[in-house]
């Protein structure tokens, strides 16, 4: 369901390290890593209405795609146009 209709782009297992001390350069002994937590990136999803294969779908796209053109949008309906 998180995945973008286009290129496939979908979340991806990481890390945050908790960092705790003061940097050398400041005077202290060093910054010591403190734990380690997985997390999880998730992608920029976006729902638009866009042409696939010919059909008019609202689908979950990447912003990438959306910023890069590898996606067409739909034009809107007459009744939403304006006026």
């Amino acid at each position: 369901m998180r995945e973008c209709a286009i290129c496939g782009k979908s979340p991806v297992v990481g890390g945050s390290n908790t960092h705790r001390g003061m940097l050398k350069k400041d005077g202290g002994v060093g910054r010591r890593t403190v734990r380690t937590n997985l997390r999880l990136f998730l992608p920029n999803l976006q729902r638009a209405t866009v042409i696939l294969n010919g059909v008019v779908r609202r689908v979950r796209v990447c912003t990438a795609c959306l910023r890069s053109g590898r996606v067409t949008k739909a034009p809107l309906k007459p009744s939403r146009q304006a006026a």
